[in-house]
């Protein structure tokens, strides 16, 4: 999910720097969206494998 949201991140710069401005700032919401996602899975992950007293 952190390659999605990095590629979209990428088209989003990618689409200002050719000035078009909807499908950059699309890009850019949709990467943030899916950065945010991946960031709260990740600290649910987290949170359940130290509950279970597991260590990395």
């Amino acid at each position: 999910m952190l390659y999605w949201a990095i590629l979209f991140l990428v088209v989003a710069l990618i689409a200002a720097l050719f000035g078009f401005g909807g499908i950059a700032s699309a890009s850019a919401g949709i990467a943030q969206i899916l950065f945010f996602i991946f960031i709260v899975l990740f600290i649910v992950a987290m949170v359940v494998r130290a509950l279970r007293g597991r260590s990395p």
